[in-house]
């Protein structure tokens, strides 16, 4: 008998079930993945359920030490409208702090009237990070009433909406700016530093919540804000920074003021804690004001007495750290080729003459 042709062999080939195919080929995971039916969910109002994930963007940026780094992001997204309620741009890995300071920005009331969306939501769906399986991130979910559903591990199905969110963010932003890593480009030489790549997605945030989205019909913002309704809201920003912000540092109080990271910062309430040792809490993204607490109770913010408007990070300090650190070290290496080095004649020293034993004959 002939061997059939190739022809023959592609059209038997192309006739076989796709899932057929990727069971056999590829596995059951696969499997799961491309073609098991999935049941997709939508809240039924706004603040019901919040999505939350991080994602390595495609872009290298000029990180803290001058060299190259490739950053994160953490997006706090509203299962019903799809409006992002809050972010967190960083470099190095996904830890506890980042995600809190996310969702800080997604539940309190932003400065910008057109980012309407904040408040806390019954339902927080993530995955099994080890920022969002922590004890802290339990205890504060107790503390507002809100629901932690984990997704099950290895399925990201659940997820599906956020994952959306980054795919836009990585193509349709990420590519207009210096440093994307577009697939088979050679490696870019990064212009942006943190700063301003957080400049860039949080114009792009207000763009995207404020354009029409494709399934929805309307804009997330408009979906989020729907008739007019009033979120729940924690009693003030001091009890959520309380809960959320993991950075405590312990201080004593001096006569000048509580002194940390090279600042001064002052408040007439702290006269009655002079010489008593406090614990204070800050926004490593903005620390031109501290938040004081005795214990649990808070006391007050305390403002960085020399740049009372100025907008500090600690990132900011740390770069200035270093920046005047490789100064002065370029200055000292600039010094050392004009210092003559000589030998010095060595003067011999007198050889001593080691005293003789004395025998005797009873030691022979």
């Amino acid at each position: 008998m002939p061997a059939p042709s190739y022809a023959t062999v592609r059209q038997i080939v192309q006739a076989l079930d796709p899932a057929l195919v990727t069971l056999a080929l590829e596995g059951p995971v696969s499997y799961r993945d491309k073609h098991e039916l999935v049941f997709r969910r939508r809240a039924e109002r706004p603040n019901q359920t919040w999505q939350s994930d991080h994602t390595e963007l495609d872009i290298l940026i000029v990180g803290a030490d001058g060299k190259p780094d490739r950053p994160w992001l953490t997006t706090v997204m509203d299962d019903y409208s799809r409006a992002i309620c809050g972010y967190m741009v960083f470099t190095g890995a996904p830890s506890a702090i980042n995600t809190a300071l996310a969702f800080r920005q997604a539940i309190w009331r932003k400065t910008d009237p057109a980012w309407a969306m904040c408040g806390i939501p019954d339902i927080l769906h993530v995955d099994h990070g080890s920022d969002f399986v922590s004890h802290h991130l339990e205890q504060t979910a107790v503390a507002l009433h809100i629901r932690i559903i984990h997704s099950t591990v290895g399925r990201p199905q659940g997820r599906g909406k956020i994952e959306r969110f980054f795919g836009t963010i990585n193509t349709e932003l990420l590519t207009t700016l210096p440093g994307h890593l577009g697939p088979g480009s050679r490696t870019p030489t990064p212009v942006l530093d943190l700063a301003g790549l957080d400049r860039a997605i949080s114009e792009f945030i207000g763009t995207y919540n404020d354009r029409t989205h494709s399934e929805l019909g309307i804009s997330p913002r408009d979906a989020w804000v729907a008739d007019g309704w009033l979120p729940r809201m924690p009693d003030s920003l001091q009890e959520l920074d309380g809960l959320l912000l993991t950075v405590p540092k312990k201080r004593v109080v001096q006569r000048d003021g509580i002194h940390f990271q090279g600042q001064r910062y002052l408040a007439t309430t702290l006269a009655p804690f002079v010489g008593h040792r406090i614990t204070i809490r800050y926004d490593p993204r903005d620390i031109s004001e501290i938040r004081v607490y005795d214990r649990d109770t808070f006391i007050c913010t305390a403002i960085d007495e020399a740049h009372p408007n100025l907008r500090l990070s600690l990132r900011d300090i740390e770069t200035a750290r270093r920046a005047r650190r490789k100064q002065l070290r370029r200055a000292i290496n600039d010094r050392i080729p004009t210092v003559a080095t000589r030998e010095e004649p060595r003067t011999p020293q007198p050889t001593k003459r080691r005293p003789r034993l004395r025998t005797y004959e009873e030691d022979e």
